[in-house]
């Protein structure tokens, strides 16, 4: 295997066991630790099986959320990053050394967007409620175009190139660092990232490995930050694990070819019923300050 992909693996390796050292000691941190309900387990389940087929998790996540009214909305980027943590560390594993993209491209796009992550997640964690509501109801709000975008044609349908070079592969370093840090907001990256690479001339194949490392590593960093704070819900994180770790891997053994864009009519419903419910939350809680009188 190339270097570079070792180095990855490697990389991936360390900050995993980095992250599960880190759960564990906030778990006995923690005088109360809920366990995960059926429904954690289910939406983990469904949400990373969709998001191995390329579809992503965190938009469907956060609408399944919505939904059910739990876990509080502050919560929900941090227990995003550390609940889908394992699905995405089974599918940067499967798909880096499955798919023969440029190795250098690989590694310096994902390194980009876990140094992102890093910095992104030590901003969200100080966020107020508000922000974090906006934030989301505007990245739900977005992963709905894409996927209707997708749904009717009108992504670029990408090049044949396994690698970028010159100009091409500095904005998409730089691209990614960006999105990088928006997943700690809670915004996945797989639709920006398809894109954005599609636009540069890559092959549709080369982006799932660039993708899936992406979350692979930036989910683990962000994550460690939000274990500092103690800003996710540990029962509902728990049960992203569980249910996503099998979601993911029937997904990729069993499920590999279904009607993706059957799939995304349903989450296009489901993820704008969730942005106008974070956004009316928002609004709510804008006039719930206004209406406090000063003290």
């Amino acid at each position: 295997m190339n270097p570079a992909k070792l180095g990855l693996l490697g990389a991936l390796v360390g900050v995993n066991v980095a992250f599960v050292l880190a759960w564990v000691r906030d778990a006995r941190r923690r005088t109360v630790r809920t366990a995960p309900s059926f429904a954690d387990i289910a939406i983990g389940f469904v949400t990373d099986f969709l998001d191995a087929l390329g579809i992503g998790s965190f938009a469907p996540t956060t609408a399944l959320f919505k939904f059910r009214g739990k876990p509080a909305d502050d919560l929900i980027p941090g227990t995003l990053n550390v609940g889908h943590n394992a699905a995405a560390f089974v599918e940067t594993v499967f798909f880096v050394t499955a798919v023969a993209v440029d190795p250098i491209l690989l590694a310096t796009m994902i390194g980009s967007a876990t140094v992102g992550a890093w910095l992104g997640a030590g901003v969200v964690s100080r966020l107020p409620r508000r922000a974090i509501q906006l934030f989301m109801g505007a990245a739900l709000l977005t992963a709905a175009v894409f996927f209707l975008m997708a749904n009717l044609g009108a992504f670029p349908v990408g090049g044949t190139a396994m690698n970028l070079t010159g100009w091409r592969f500095g904005l998409a370093v730089g691209v990614n660092f960006v999105l990088g840090a928006l997943m700690s907001v809670g915004i996945g990256a797989y639709a920006p990232s398809m894109v954005l690479l599609a636009l540069l001339g890559l092959h549709p194949a080369g982006a799932f490995p660039i993708m899936m490392g992406t979350c692979g590593l930036v989910q683990p960093a962000a994550s460690l930050r939000f274990f500092k704070t103690g800003r996710f819900a540990y029962g509902p994180a728990l049960g992203l694990t569980i249910g996503g770790s099998v979601g993911v891997l029937v997904a990729i053994f069993i499920f590999r070819q279904l009607p993706l864009i059957a799939l995304r009519w349903l989450v296009i419903f489901v993820v704008m019923y969730a942005a106008i419910s974070m956004l009316r939350s928002a609004l709510r809680e804008r006039v719930g300050g206004l209406a406090t009188p000063a003290t």
